[in-house]
Protein backbone atom coordinates (compact mmCIF):
# COMPACT_ATOMS: atom_id res chain seq x y z
CA UNK A 1 0.00 0.00 0.00
CA UNK A 2 3.14 2.41 0.82
CA UNK A 3 4.03 1.71 -2.73
CA UNK A 4 1.17 2.37 -4.18
CA UNK A 5 0.61 5.47 -2.47
CA UNK A 6 4.39 6.83 -3.30
CA UNK A 7 3.59 6.05 -7.30
CA UNK A 8 0.36 7.87 -6.79
CA UNK A 9 2.12 11.08 -5.28
CA UNK A 10 5.13 10.88 -8.08
CA UNK A 11 2.74 10.98 -10.14
CA UNK A 12 0.76 13.43 -9.23
CA UNK A 13 3.82 16.19 -7.94
CA UNK A 14 5.62 15.79 -10.81
CA UNK A 15 3.69 19.07 -12.38
CA UNK A 16 4.95 21.84 -10.88
CA UNK A 17 1.18 23.95 -9.82
CA UNK A 18 0.45 20.50 -8.06
CA UNK A 19 3.53 20.04 -6.09
CA UNK A 20 2.91 23.59 -5.03
CA UNK A 21 -0.74 23.54 -4.48
CA UNK A 22 0.26 20.49 -1.78
CA UNK A 23 2.85 22.38 -0.14
CA UNK A 24 0.54 25.54 0.65
CA UNK A 25 -2.66 23.55 1.42
CA UNK A 26 -0.80 21.22 4.06
CA UNK A 27 0.74 24.32 5.31
CA UNK A 28 -2.28 25.44 5.63
CA UNK A 29 -3.86 23.13 7.47
CA UNK A 30 -0.96 22.80 9.83
CA UNK A 31 -1.76 26.74 10.58
CA UNK A 32 -5.57 25.99 11.26
CA UNK A 33 -4.53 23.03 13.50
CA UNK A 34 -2.63 25.16 15.59
CA UNK A 35 -5.37 28.11 15.84
CA UNK A 36 -8.28 25.40 16.77
CA UNK A 37 -6.04 23.93 19.57
CA UNK A 38 -6.50 26.98 21.98
CA UNK A 39 -9.94 27.25 20.95
CA UNK A 40 -11.27 23.83 21.82
CA UNK A 41 -9.92 24.21 25.32
CA UNK A 42 -12.61 23.97 28.27
CA UNK A 43 -12.82 26.58 30.55
CA UNK A 44 -9.88 25.66 33.39
CA UNK A 45 -12.51 24.99 36.01
CA UNK A 46 -14.55 22.52 34.37
CA UNK A 47 -14.25 18.92 35.70
CA UNK A 48 -11.31 17.02 34.39
CA UNK A 49 -14.47 14.40 33.23
CA UNK A 50 -15.57 16.86 31.27
CA UNK A 51 -12.81 18.59 28.99
CA UNK A 52 -12.69 18.96 25.58
CA UNK A 53 -9.79 19.12 23.73
CA UNK A 54 -7.79 18.64 20.08
CA UNK A 55 -6.00 15.28 20.43
CA UNK A 56 -2.21 15.12 18.59
CA UNK A 57 -3.03 15.63 14.98
CA UNK A 58 -2.15 12.04 12.78
CA UNK A 59 0.72 12.87 10.32
CA UNK A 60 -1.24 10.74 8.30
CA UNK A 61 -3.43 13.83 7.51
CA UNK A 62 -0.85 15.54 5.20
CA UNK A 63 -0.62 13.00 3.05
CA UNK A 64 -0.62 13.89 -0.50
CA UNK A 65 -3.43 11.15 -0.89
CA UNK A 66 -5.53 12.70 1.95
CA UNK A 67 -4.70 16.15 0.20
CA UNK A 68 -5.54 15.38 -3.44
CA UNK A 69 -8.73 17.34 -3.88
CA UNK A 70 -7.38 20.54 -2.17
CA UNK A 71 -4.32 20.22 -4.33
CA UNK A 72 -6.15 20.24 -7.13
CA UNK A 73 -8.12 23.28 -5.75
CA UNK A 74 -4.80 25.14 -4.71
CA UNK A 75 -3.04 24.64 -8.21
CA UNK A 76 -6.41 25.95 -10.10
CA UNK A 77 -5.20 29.45 -7.93
CA UNK A 78 -1.86 29.42 -9.45
CA UNK A 79 -3.10 29.18 -13.01
CA UNK A 80 -5.41 32.01 -12.32
CA UNK A 81 -2.90 33.73 -11.27
CA UNK A 82 -3.96 34.46 -7.89
CA UNK A 83 -1.05 36.27 -5.56
CA UNK A 84 0.59 34.46 -2.83
CA UNK A 85 -1.46 35.98 0.22
CA UNK A 86 -5.27 35.24 -1.16
CA UNK A 87 -3.85 31.88 -1.98
CA UNK A 88 -2.86 31.00 1.26
CA UNK A 89 -6.06 32.50 2.79
CA UNK A 90 -8.51 30.28 0.35
CA UNK A 91 -6.28 27.17 1.18
CA UNK A 92 -7.73 27.56 4.76
CA UNK A 93 -10.99 28.81 3.90
CA UNK A 94 -11.18 25.08 1.62
CA UNK A 95 -10.30 23.22 4.74
CA UNK A 96 -12.94 24.90 6.44
CA UNK A 97 -15.26 23.59 3.68
CA UNK A 98 -13.87 19.63 4.15
CA UNK A 99 -14.80 20.27 7.73
CA UNK A 100 -18.28 21.45 7.18
CA UNK A 101 -18.72 18.99 4.65
CA UNK A 102 -17.37 15.80 6.31
CA UNK A 103 -18.62 16.43 9.41
CA UNK A 104 -21.96 16.90 7.66
CA UNK A 105 -21.72 13.65 5.68
CA UNK A 106 -20.50 12.05 8.99
CA UNK A 107 -23.65 12.61 10.99
CA UNK A 108 -26.19 12.00 7.34
CA UNK A 109 -24.29 8.65 7.46
CA UNK A 110 -23.63 7.80 11.01
CA UNK A 111 -19.59 8.04 9.89
CA UNK A 112 -16.79 9.43 11.89
CA UNK A 113 -14.66 10.50 9.43
CA UNK A 114 -11.60 12.84 10.86
CA UNK A 115 -10.84 15.86 9.91
CA UNK A 116 -10.31 17.62 13.12
CA UNK A 117 -8.81 15.06 15.51
CA UNK A 118 -11.46 16.49 18.64
CA UNK A 119 -11.16 14.66 21.48
CA UNK A 120 -14.70 14.13 23.91
CA UNK A 121 -15.71 12.05 26.85
CA UNK A 122 -17.27 8.34 25.72
CA UNK A 123 -17.66 7.63 22.16
CA UNK A 124 -19.27 10.81 20.91
CA UNK A 125 -19.24 10.47 17.04
CA UNK A 126 -22.20 13.04 16.95
CA UNK A 127 -21.14 15.65 19.51
CA UNK A 128 -18.13 15.62 17.46
CA UNK A 129 -19.18 16.91 14.30
CA UNK A 130 -21.43 19.35 16.12
CA UNK A 131 -18.44 20.53 18.19
CA UNK A 132 -16.21 20.27 14.61
CA UNK A 133 -18.73 23.26 12.80
CA UNK A 134 -19.49 25.00 15.62
CA UNK A 135 -15.41 25.39 15.94
CA UNK A 136 -15.15 26.39 12.24
CA UNK A 137 -17.71 28.86 11.58
CA UNK A 138 -15.31 30.62 14.74
CA UNK A 139 -12.56 29.69 13.35
CA UNK A 140 -13.82 31.81 9.54
CA UNK A 141 -14.07 34.45 12.27
CA UNK A 142 -10.41 34.50 12.81
CA UNK A 143 -9.77 34.13 9.50
CA UNK A 144 -11.82 36.99 7.90
CA UNK A 145 -10.74 39.07 10.63
CA UNK A 146 -6.81 38.62 10.06
CA UNK A 147 -8.27 39.16 5.94
CA UNK A 148 -9.10 42.27 6.46
CA UNK A 149 -5.99 43.40 8.40
CA UNK A 150 -3.47 42.18 5.95
CA UNK A 151 -5.57 43.96 3.30
CA UNK A 152 -6.85 40.54 1.49
CA UNK A 153 -10.40 41.95 2.13
CA UNK A 154 -12.48 44.58 3.00
CA UNK A 155 -14.59 44.77 6.08
CA UNK A 156 -17.70 44.61 3.11
CA UNK A 157 -16.36 41.96 1.43
CA UNK A 158 -15.27 40.11 4.25
CA UNK A 159 -18.99 40.42 5.78
CA UNK A 160 -20.60 39.23 2.45
CA UNK A 161 -18.01 36.38 2.14
CA UNK A 162 -18.97 34.92 5.52
CA UNK A 163 -22.62 35.03 4.08
CA UNK A 164 -21.35 33.35 0.70
CA UNK A 165 -19.42 30.35 2.36
CA UNK A 166 -22.66 29.41 3.64
CA UNK A 167 -24.74 30.11 0.52
CA UNK A 168 -22.77 28.48 -1.55
CA UNK A 169 -22.75 24.91 -0.18
CA UNK A 170 -27.33 25.24 0.20
CA UNK A 171 -28.29 23.51 -2.87
CA UNK A 172 -25.82 20.76 -1.96
CA UNK A 173 -27.51 20.36 1.55
CA UNK A 174 -30.86 20.55 -0.18
CA UNK A 175 -30.17 17.62 -2.22
CA UNK A 176 -28.55 15.75 0.86
CA UNK A 177 -32.30 16.63 2.61
CA UNK A 178 -33.96 15.34 -0.45
CA UNK A 179 -32.22 11.28 0.17
CA UNK A 180 -32.01 11.54 4.09
CA UNK A 181 -35.73 9.66 4.16
CA UNK A 182 -34.07 7.04 1.40
CA UNK A 183 -35.76 7.97 -2.43
CA UNK A 184 -38.83 6.54 -3.64
CA UNK A 185 -38.56 6.49 -7.20
CA UNK A 186 -35.36 6.07 -9.04
CA UNK A 187 -35.11 8.97 -11.64
CA UNK A 188 -33.25 8.74 -15.42
CA UNK A 189 -29.36 8.08 -14.79
CA UNK A 190 -28.57 10.99 -16.73
CA UNK A 191 -30.68 12.69 -14.40
CA UNK A 192 -29.03 11.27 -11.49
CA UNK A 193 -25.41 12.06 -13.15
CA UNK A 194 -26.02 15.15 -14.65
CA UNK A 195 -28.34 17.09 -11.71
CA UNK A 196 -28.65 15.51 -8.49
CA UNK A 197 -24.96 14.43 -8.45
CA UNK A 198 -24.52 17.96 -9.84
CA UNK A 199 -25.81 19.39 -6.56
CA UNK A 200 -24.57 16.60 -4.57
CA UNK A 201 -20.72 16.91 -5.93
CA UNK A 202 -20.06 18.96 -9.07
CA UNK A 203 -20.92 21.50 -6.33
CA UNK A 204 -18.36 20.74 -4.31
CA UNK A 205 -15.54 21.27 -6.68
CA UNK A 206 -16.54 24.57 -7.53
CA UNK A 207 -16.26 25.84 -3.70
CA UNK A 208 -12.84 26.65 -4.16
CA UNK A 209 -13.81 29.49 -6.32
CA UNK A 210 -16.48 30.94 -3.99
CA UNK A 211 -16.86 34.86 -3.93
CA UNK A 212 -14.44 34.87 -7.36
CA UNK A 213 -16.61 36.99 -9.30
CA UNK A 214 -16.72 39.80 -6.22
CA UNK A 215 -13.53 39.78 -4.42
CA UNK A 216 -10.62 41.73 -5.91
CA UNK A 217 -8.56 40.80 -8.22
CA UNK A 218 -10.71 39.29 -9.99
CA UNK A 219 -9.11 36.40 -12.42
CA UNK A 220 -9.69 36.22 -16.10
CA UNK A 221 -13.27 34.78 -16.45
CA UNK A 222 -12.70 32.96 -19.54
CA UNK A 223 -9.94 30.79 -17.80
CA UNK A 224 -12.00 30.48 -14.20
CA UNK A 225 -14.58 29.28 -16.31
CA UNK A 226 -12.40 26.54 -17.45
CA UNK A 227 -10.87 25.62 -13.90
CA UNK A 228 -14.67 25.36 -12.51
CA UNK A 229 -15.88 23.40 -15.68
CA UNK A 230 -12.45 20.69 -15.25
CA UNK A 231 -13.29 20.38 -11.68
CA UNK A 232 -16.47 19.46 -12.07
CA UNK A 233 -15.81 16.99 -14.69
CA UNK A 234 -13.46 15.48 -12.27
CA UNK A 235 -15.74 15.73 -9.61
CA UNK A 236 -18.44 13.74 -11.36
CA UNK A 237 -16.13 11.39 -12.62
CA UNK A 238 -15.11 10.50 -8.76
CA UNK A 239 -18.73 10.38 -7.76
CA UNK A 240 -19.49 8.01 -10.58
CA UNK A 241 -16.84 5.29 -9.01
CA UNK A 242 -18.11 5.98 -5.72
CA UNK A 243 -21.45 5.34 -7.26
CA UNK A 244 -19.82 1.78 -7.89
CA UNK A 245 -18.46 1.20 -4.87
CA UNK A 246 -21.24 2.16 -2.82
CA UNK A 247 -23.79 -0.01 -4.93
CA UNK A 248 -24.83 -2.06 -2.06
CA UNK A 249 -25.19 1.06 0.44
CA UNK A 250 -27.15 3.05 -1.45
CA UNK A 251 -29.29 -0.33 -2.57
CA UNK A 252 -29.89 -0.94 0.99
CA UNK A 253 -29.95 3.10 1.98
CA UNK A 254 -31.92 4.02 -0.89
CA UNK A 255 -29.75 6.80 -2.05
CA UNK A 256 -29.68 8.00 -5.41
CA UNK A 257 -26.53 6.55 -7.48
CA UNK A 258 -26.43 5.67 -11.03
CA UNK A 259 -25.83 2.24 -10.98
CA UNK A 260 -29.42 1.68 -9.68
CA UNK A 261 -31.13 4.05 -11.73
CA UNK A 262 -29.81 2.30 -14.74
CA UNK A 263 -31.51 -0.56 -13.21
CA UNK A 264 -34.53 0.80 -11.97
CA UNK A 265 -34.87 3.31 -15.22
CA UNK A 266 -34.60 0.84 -18.07
CA UNK A 267 -36.71 -1.92 -16.59
CA UNK A 268 -33.54 -4.44 -16.30
CA UNK A 269 -35.93 -7.44 -14.22
CA UNK A 270 -33.10 -10.19 -13.83
CA UNK A 271 -30.85 -7.35 -12.59
CA UNK A 272 -33.00 -5.91 -10.12
CA UNK A 273 -33.71 -9.91 -9.03
CA UNK A 274 -30.05 -10.26 -8.25
CA UNK A 275 -30.27 -7.37 -6.10
CA UNK A 276 -33.57 -8.50 -4.53
CA UNK A 277 -31.64 -11.79 -3.91
CA UNK A 278 -28.24 -10.75 -2.63
CA UNK A 279 -29.88 -8.02 -0.29
CA UNK A 280 -29.89 -10.93 3.13
CA UNK A 281 -26.30 -10.80 3.42
CA UNK A 282 -25.75 -7.17 2.13
CA UNK A 283 -23.86 -4.56 4.73
CA UNK A 284 -23.47 -1.22 3.60
CA UNK A 285 -19.69 -2.06 3.34
CA UNK A 286 -20.52 -4.61 1.11
CA UNK A 287 -18.57 -4.73 -2.20
CA UNK A 288 -20.96 -6.14 -4.92
CA UNK A 289 -19.98 -4.44 -8.20
CA UNK A 290 -18.09 -7.32 -9.39
CA UNK A 291 -21.32 -9.00 -9.22
CA UNK A 292 -22.76 -6.47 -11.91
CA UNK A 293 -20.33 -6.02 -14.59
CA UNK A 294 -22.60 -4.77 -17.09
CA UNK A 295 -23.55 -1.80 -14.84
CA UNK A 296 -20.01 -1.28 -13.41
CA UNK A 297 -17.90 -1.63 -16.30
CA UNK A 298 -19.40 1.11 -18.48
CA UNK A 299 -20.04 3.50 -15.15
CA UNK A 300 -16.21 2.80 -14.82
CA UNK A 301 -15.44 3.75 -18.41
CA UNK A 302 -17.43 6.59 -18.33
CA UNK A 303 -15.88 8.04 -14.75
CA UNK A 304 -12.47 7.52 -16.66
CA UNK A 305 -13.48 9.95 -19.47
CA UNK A 306 -15.08 12.50 -17.18
CA UNK A 307 -11.48 12.48 -14.80
CA UNK A 308 -9.89 13.05 -17.89
CA UNK A 309 -11.77 15.42 -19.07
CA UNK A 310 -11.14 17.36 -15.98
CA UNK A 311 -7.74 17.17 -16.08
CA UNK A 312 -6.64 17.67 -19.66
CA UNK A 313 -9.16 20.81 -19.02
CA UNK A 314 -7.11 22.60 -16.08
CA UNK A 315 -4.22 21.57 -18.75
CA UNK A 316 -6.05 23.36 -21.67
CA UNK A 317 -6.40 26.10 -18.45
CA UNK A 318 -2.09 26.30 -18.42
CA UNK A 319 -1.58 23.43 -15.70
CA UNK A 320 1.38 21.54 -17.23
CA UNK A 321 0.26 18.41 -18.41
CA UNK A 322 0.83 15.93 -21.24
CA UNK A 323 -1.88 13.54 -22.77
CA UNK A 324 0.05 10.63 -21.06
CA UNK A 325 -0.03 12.25 -17.79
CA UNK A 326 -3.17 13.16 -17.55
CA UNK A 327 -4.01 9.92 -18.15
CA UNK A 328 -2.26 8.00 -15.37
CA UNK A 329 -3.67 10.29 -13.47
CA UNK A 330 -6.79 9.59 -14.17
CA UNK A 331 -6.29 5.99 -13.94
CA UNK A 332 -4.45 6.48 -10.27
CA UNK A 333 -8.00 7.62 -9.03
CA UNK A 334 -9.60 4.02 -8.97
CA UNK A 335 -6.91 3.11 -6.52
CA UNK A 336 -7.98 5.72 -4.33
CA UNK A 337 -11.44 5.46 -4.47
CA UNK A 338 -11.23 2.17 -3.94
CA UNK A 339 -12.09 0.19 -6.98
CA UNK A 340 -8.58 -0.52 -8.41
CA UNK A 341 -9.71 -3.49 -10.20
CA UNK A 342 -11.96 -1.43 -13.05
CA UNK A 343 -9.00 0.42 -13.75
CA UNK A 344 -8.41 1.18 -17.68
Amino acid sequence: MDELHGELERAWLSCGALAAGFAECTGATRELYAMSGGLLAAPADAPPEFRCGLAPVPEALFSFRRNLFSTLFQASYHLLGIPPARRRFHARINHLFRLWVTSADNLLDGEDKRVFPIELPGESRVMRQVVGILAGDRILFRLLARAVEEGILSSDEALWYADETLRVMLPSAAQEASEEGGVRERPDPEYVLHTLHLMKTGLLFQLPFAGFARLAPLPDAARLDACRRALTAFGLGCQLLDDVRDLARDFLQRRHNYLLSEVAFHHRDALRERLERLAPELTPDSRIHDRFPELARPAAARAHRLLLDGLLGLAGAGLELDAAAAERMAGSMFAVLDVEDLAP
